[in-house]
């Protein structure tokens, strides 16, 4: 006979549509990287690297590269079930990449922040094929951007805008989602609702930036507003997501989780211009995702989920009504998605329910 307990624990979890799974580890999870719905790999504290290839029913626990056990990988990129790139952030050279190419049992220092003591790493996009992006904190008043056209092994720095006397702090690195790639190129987003879009096949002016060999690269980024956030150092665009013609910034103030002023802002032209949403998501918000079989937008945080079916300019709970079974605690408390996976905090790792977004 099941214990009562087990059987309260599937009501309790039934209709959730996270439905969580077991972790092996207690770390704080901020890297997740889904590559066919059973293979996928998620990241955290204390060099923590998890692994799962069947679809989250185990997770296994990934050797802790050497002389990271107290790095925080706050972002993982996955190819495949043995290969992937983790990415540490860290003040000066705690901000590093690890390669593994045989399934997490050994890893490869690839590359380390080259502005230490500065510096510190925000989020990271490598391909399995086309160009790679890396995101770090201003250093000497620009943003730390780089470009690898090798899958992760090398990158080039590229410029970027000076930032004023009255923009202040960087990008934040709490879900690898403050780099996205839109229909134009990256966009990165940060502190006070600015936001970076790069602009293929422009030339900067290298009086601009003051350096000579500015069109060594064939990106450019322009600064714009979003209006997500307000003016504090705890505030901004937290992550961005994209498909082939919108673009969603989603934010807040992480020290005020519960505050719904300004969580998001949407684009229909590329990144181009941006407007706030009309209905914001239910407070703040550390990731976004897009769902192209349903054409949906899922967002969530510690607060709560909530999904748009109109590019970003209106937002509903994704649990609008909860019916007996239902634990709204399995939509809150998260940090990155990855669909259909998305992590957390304490170990905390779920799956999105089958036909979750079906009827949203």
């Amino acid at each position: 006979m099941r214990p009562l307990v087990s059987l309260l624990f599937l009501a309790f979890t039934a209709h959730a549509q996270f439905v969580l799974q077991k972790s092996p580890s207690p770390a704080s999870l901020r890297g997740v990287a889904n590559i066919d719905g059973r293979i996928a790999w998620a990241s955290g504290t204390s060099g923590t690297v998890l692994r799962t290839l069947d679809g989250g029913g185990t997770w296994q626990q990934c050797a802790v590269p050497d002389g990271a056990e107290k790095l925080d990988f706050r972002a993982v990129q996955a190819f495949d079930a043995q290969t992937a790139i983790v990415m540490s952030a860290g003040a000066g050279d705690a901000s590093r990449l690890y390669r593994t190419t045989d399934g997490c049992r050994t890893w490869k220092l690839i590359f380390t922040n080259p502005d230490a003591p500065g510096g510190f790493f925000d989020a990271l996009y490598v391909p399995q094929h086309g160009e790679g992006w890396l995101l770090g904190d201003p250093v000497k008043g620009g943003f730390y951007v780089a470009v690898s056209r090798d899958g992760g092994l090398s990158w080039a720095k590229v410029p970027v805008p000076i930032q004023s006397d009255t923009e202040k702090g960087g990008a934040f690195a709490a879900s690898n989602q403050s780099l996205a790639m839109g229909v134009a190129g990256p966009s990165f987003g940060g502190g006070g609702g600015l936001l970076y879009r790069g602009e293929q096949d422009r030339c900067p002016d290298p009086i601009q930036y003051n350096d000579p060999n500015a069109c060594a690269t064939h990106v450019r980024f322009r600064k714009m507003t979003t209006e997500v956030g307000g003016v504090g150092a705890s505030s901004g665009i937290f992550a961005l997501a994209a498909n082939d013609k919108a673009m969603v910034a989603v934010g807040g103030d992480y020290m005020h989780p519960e505050l719904s002023a300004r969580t998001a802002a949407f684009s229909v032209n590329g990144g181009m211009g941006w407007q706030p949403a009309e209905t914001m998501p239910r407070g703040y918000r550390s990731t976004v995702a897009y769902d192209a079989a349903t054409k949906t937008w899922i967002a969530t945080g510690p607060t709560g989920t909530d999904v748009s079916t109109d590019d970003g300019r209106n937002w509903k709970p994704l649990l609008p009504d909860a019916k007996a079974g239902d634990s709204a605690e399995a939509d809150r408390n998260w940090n990155a998605l990855s669909l259909p996976f998305v992590v957390g905090p304490k170990g905390r790792i779920g799956r999105l329910r089958d036909g979750a977004l079906n009827k949203k």
